[in-house]
């Protein structure tokens, strides 16, 4: 784990905490033990004071931040007379960068368990650069990506895990992507993974104690409560690492193509689903040639949605291209939805054409939508559901969907929807997305520190049913251990603690 340091060892940093854009407000995070002087230097109240070196802890104030440059004589006047002399009104007028409310957070009561300065000023992209440029003047040095997040985490204000929860919350795209993002940077993910910990180094402590003094400590009958309790761990190590592809998909959502034959109505289907024109829609087969890619939400359900050219036999090299990228996407993606016209005749080409594209992609996960059922409700047939499902039963019977659930859809009237969005949501997070307490694992960091854990322990399980010795026992278990203080930053290397954090965006 890098090696905690006192605050006063990091020099003071400033960032941009807001997104860079014509908004309401800018906020420039100011993090360190001068962070309260430096600002101090370039900030006074209505009245031409500067107060801050005097402010309370967890307080907000109202005033003005002023060109270093400009007032350079005064301010280090005032320096030198402890921040005691006040500013003429009327100079203030010329030299105010910008008029601001400042937030004052003493150590080790703030985000980074450092003092903390926030100055919250109009969200121009002019004026919080020019506001950031005066904080650095006074000393501060820009901070590199993440390095906030980082000193909170080496100030022991939160662990790794919670650390990394941070971006998470952040990228964010559904609310249940949000509230599992919040529930592991207040400490869900932290307080399972220390209670298995705690668990295991009872367990090491115990064999090494009864390794050093077997008079006292015996060991008869231990290894089968050991081989119990190794089976709870591995069991709720294994049921985190499967959670990480429902909290994969909660945070990034599930990458779905839209497959099909020409005119099948995928981009009616995608139009839908978008809720706007997206897809050029005509009753010309081919109109699509390309691939379009959109981000969509279906209640708690991020979809990551690719509509594709219509799949099938051409001689046309664009059209061609076209099919070529479908079958790209459909390589790549989590779900596949076929999309099937069923209101056409089926002729054997046909046939055979859905045949290879079922086979071609029968590792995937799929849902069949048969779609225009509107039309054929408009043509007033009989037993209209009947029909349907015989007509799609004759176009797939021999045929290997692996057992794709088929849903009666139309892309003009919506009938069907809310089927799909169920069956999706069953598919892929089984009831997280319907307010399940489950602790879901969304970094792919952590599951490998779990798939770790769990070798380890298969490891110990397999020493027992071999009844090694105990001390096999103690060195997977320690195994274990260190595994699971990766995740939250108890056996972590600086380098590494620096590629992650990293990742973190510029002020945060």
């Amino acid at each position: 784990m890098p090696e905690k340091k006192y605050m006063s060892d990091y020099e003071t940093i400033a960032a941009i905490s807001t997104a860079l854009s014509e908004s309401g407000i800018g906020i420039i995070r100011v993090s360190g033990d001068d962070a309260v002087r430096i600002v101090n230097r370039i900030f006074v109240n209505p009245s031409g004071k500067r107060i801050l070196n005097k402010a309370a802890t967890h307080t907000i104030h109202y005033g003005f931040i002023i060109d270093a440059d400009s007032a350079k004589a005064d301010i280090e006047s005032d320096y030198e007379a402890g921040f005691e002399d006040t500013i003429d009104r009327n100079i203030i007028k010329k030299i105010a960068v910008d008029e601001c409310l400042v937030s004052v957070m003493l150590a080790p009561r703030s985000f980074t368990g450092e003092n903390v300065v926030e100055i919250n000023c109009h969200g121009g992209v002019f004026v919080v650069k020019k506001v950031l440029s005066e904080v650095l003047k006074c000393g501060a040095r820009l901070a590199e990506p993440g390095e906030f997040s980082k000193r909170a985490f080496l100030n022991g204000r939160m662990d790794l895990a919670e650390a990394e929860a941070v971006m998470n919350v952040i990228s964010s795209k559904s609310d249940s992507a949000l509230k599992a993002s919040v529930s592991q940077l207040s400490g869900s993910v932290s307080e399972k993974i220390k209670k298995l910990r705690e668990e295991i180094l009872y367990n090491i402590a115990f064999i090494e104690s009864a390794l050093d003094d077997p008079e006292h400590i015996s060991l008869d009958g231990y290894n089968d409560k050991l081989s119990s309790s190794v089976d709870s761990w591995i069991k709720e190590s294994e049921r985190l690492i499967e959670s990480n592809d429902s909290g994969r998909f909660l945070r990034e959502g599930i990458a779905t193509v839209l497959l099909g034959k020409p005119n099948a109505g995928k981009s009616s289907v995608m139009n839908l689903l978008l809720g706007e024109d997206r897809a050029i829609v005509t009753d010309i087969a081919g109109t699509t040639r390309d691939t379009l890619e959109e981000y969509i939400k279906l209640g708690e359900i991020g979809l990551n949605l690719v509509d594709t050219a219509g799949i099938r036999e051409t001689d046309n090299k664009v059209e061609q291209i076209g099919v070529d990228r479908a079958k790209k996407s459909a390589d790549k993606a989590d779900l596949i939805i076929y999309v099937i016209d069923i209101t056409e005749d089926f002729s054997q080409d046909d046939i055979r054409e859905y045949e290879d594209m079922f086979n071609s992609f029968s590792g995937k996960k799929g849902i069949i939508l048969l779609n225009k059922i509107d039309d054929l409700k408009k043509n007033s047939l009989e037993n209209i559901k009947e029909y349907g499902l015989i007509k799609a039963g004759k176009l797939i019977e021999g045929i290997n969907t692996g057992s794709y659930p088929m849903i009666e859809f139309s892309a003009v009237t919506g009938e069907g929807f809310e089927e799909l969005k169920n069956i999706i949501s069953e598919m892929f997070f089984k009831g997280i997305c319907n307010g399940s307490d489950e602790v879901v694992i969304t970094n792919i960091r952590h599951r490998q520190c779990l798939e770790e854990c769990r070798d380890s322990l298969l490891k110990v399980k397999e020493s027992i049913e071999n009844d090694l010795p105990e001390d096999f026992y103690s060195i997977d278990l320690m195994s274990a251990y260190s595994s699971l203080g990766k995740i939250i930053g108890e056996e972590i290397e600086d380098d590494l603690a620096t590629e992650i954090f990293s990742k973190f965006c510029l002020g945060k």
